[in-house]
């Protein structure tokens, strides 16, 4: 396996002989799909952390993330859910893998 990106809390690795990506989250090894890490990386894009700092929209600062299909459940502070979406931006643009959506080309 190929580490592909580390932050503080999480890594992401790359395995060419199953085609597969590997998260450490510390406490578990998830293996994840393509379509697995991109889900995960829109599920964790949607997380406002502003909710994190409002005591009515978050009373305790955690985030309840859940993958692959209800199979793995994570409960998450801020500081780990910040770490997870610098490391998903880093790791993607790493493999080449834009995450802003480019506009159409216009042909005169």
């Amino acid at each position: 396996m190929t580490k592909v990106h580390a932050s503080k809390f999480y890594t992401l690795f790359q395995s060419d002989q199953d085609r597969r990506y590997y998260m450490d989250f510390g406490q578990k090894m998830v293996k994840l799909s393509f379509c697995q890490l991109l889900a995960l990386r829109q599920k964790v894009y949607a997380i406002s952390i502003e909710d994190h700092f409002d005591s009515d929209l978050n009373k305790h600062g955690f985030e309840i993330l859940m993958l692959c299909n209800k199979e793995h459940l994570f409960l998450l502070n801020t500081f780990e859910v910040l770490d997870l979406k610098e490391m998903l931006k880093y790791s993607f643009s790493i493999l080449g893998i834009s995450s802003e959506i480019p506009l159409p080309l216009v042909s005169s």
